[in-house]
């Protein structure tokens, strides 16, 4: 079981002729946030890629937006600032509209799926499957990782802050943790090196009593908080290696948690005893802090991505509504037609993305990153086999990657660079770029056979 669900997955149905260019698509479907943000989280955004003042004139009581790259270069040598360079919202003003979009180029072509993509937080190391490779050294492999405790795949990955420890996580209720900055580029679980196990079930537990599906660093990289099959949270001390709390505070699969901040008090999750923010209609499969301690990201299988702002979460919680007199299951059923329009009678997020298909796997999305683009957007990974790129503030989708043929599960954007690599069932790993670095892509092997398997 475990090896056909970890199969490459190339639909049947795809052809190369049915794919749109990069870039806007006006056929697609629209998200349903097309008004500017009424919202202090939308006014932070603007406020975050806004020029100088000094800038903006181009005569009295006239000013211009946006503003010329030229001239904002010309202000830099002239100083206008007194500090001899861009602030952080010139940068971002200046770098927010070069998306990564041109490409992609292949980094590599895996012969299994790929299920988790992620830099590390300064963008030197990139993580797939679980291979690390140094992206400032011609994305050379630094490290292979072979797993071990690997009921049915591995669910997720993190790395630490510092770079010198990443941990993977299984359908058991054991991560285990492993040195990178060793010299070997091959790390086989206790073979070659060791693989320690972090054990996150109790003492009179036996066997894998549970799985987990999401596993995080704290961003002191002294702690580790998971999302299990169990309906709990657990947080586990590394410098005390022990499992230091269990919250049971869900009645289903927690799919997907995160700190909210740098301060690692607080943790998102599907549902959290210190409060509860209503809106999806159905599972949620990822979230995503914005870093600040207030807003964050959630995708849903309801075909959604929401927006929302924790000061208005609320004590108790009103379940979805019993207008779904219908069965269906994401991981082999599209959504129902009848459900696309429905909402929430009791939403309280602050803005609903559409365009992008949450089917057959738990599909991630992200802030974009703050410098370069002062998290301007939100970027998600798809069934349909593409990247969308949509504007947090008017909801617009300003970008559609397409290159691969089957579901793109996670993706992820360089923290300084106008560079994002994306991951598929497909076994590609992509590397999309603006302007483009012009190398020629690796063409890709179109005689993998063609097979459809689900998760």
């Amino acid at each position: 079981m475990g090896y056909a669900l970890s199969r490459l997955e190339i639909d049947p149905d795809f052809s190369d002729s049915e794919s749109s260019p990069v870039g806007d698509d006006n056929n697609s479907p629209q998200p349903s946030s097309q008004n500017d943000l009424e919202h202090e989280v939308a006014q932070l955004t603007k406020l975050g890629s806004t020029p100088h003042d000094r800038l903006q004139r181009v005569l009295p009581r006239r000013q211009e937006f946006p503003v010329s790259p030229v001239k904002m270069l010309a202000g830099r040598e002239g100083n206008y600032s007194g500090r001899g360079r861009f602030s952080a919202a010139d940068r971002c003003h200046l770098l927010n509209k070069y998306l990564p979009v041109k490409g992609p180029s292949i980094i590599d072509q895996l012969t299994t799926r790929a299920y988790v993509s992620q830099f590390s937080t300064d963008g030197s190391l990139f993580g797939s499957h679980i291979k690390i490779y140094n992206a400032e050294k011609g994305w050379k492999l630094q490290k292979n990782i072979v797993a071990k405790s690997l009921r049915w795949t591995v669910t997720d990955t993190s790395l630490s802050p510092d770079k010198r420890f990443l941990v993977y996580a299984t359908m058991s209720p054991i991560v285990n943790i492993v040195n990178i900055g060793s010299a070997a580029t091959e790390s086989h679980a206790n073979v070659t090196e060791i693989h320690e196990g972090l054990e996150f079930s109790a003492d009179d537990e036996e066997g894998y009593s549970f799985g987990i599906f999401s596993v995080k660093f704290s961003n002191d990289g002294r702690e580790l908080v998971a999302g299990s099959s169990d309906d709990s949270i657990y947080v586990y001390d590394i410098e005390a290696n022990r499992l230091s709390l269990r919250i049971q505070a869900h009645t289903s699969d927690v799919n997907s948690v995160c700190f909210a901040d740098e301060a690692s008090h607080l943790i998102y999750s599907g549902r959290k005893p210190a409060g509860i923010l209503m809106g999806h209609l159905e599972g949620i499969t990822f979230l995503d802090s914005r870093g600040d301690g207030r807003y964050f990201i959630s995708n849903g299988k309801d075909q959604t991505i929401k927006l929302w702002d924790i000061r208005k979460m609320s004590s108790n919680a009103t379940r979805t509504p019993g207008f779904r007199n219908y069965e269906w299951d994401y991981r082999w059923m599209d959504y129902p037609l009848r459900a696309r329009d429905v909402k929430h009678p009791c939403d309280q997020s602050v803005a609903t993305y559409k365009g992008h298909s949450v089917l057959r796997t738990l599909i991630r999305c992200y802030f974009s990153p703050e410098y370069g683009t002062g998290q301007k957007y939100i970027y998600t990974g798809s069934h349909d086999s593409c990247v969308y790129v949509y504007d947090l503030v008017s909801g617009a989708q300003v970008a559609r990657l397409v290159h691969h043929k089957s579901t793109v599960r996670d993706c992820s954007w360089h923290p300084h660079y106008p560079m994002l690599v994306s991951s598929s069932f497909d076994g590609d790993i992509a590397k999309w770029e603006f302007p483009g670095n012009g190398e020629t892509p690796i063409p890709t092997n179109n005689s993998r056979p063609r097979r459809r398997h689900f998760d």
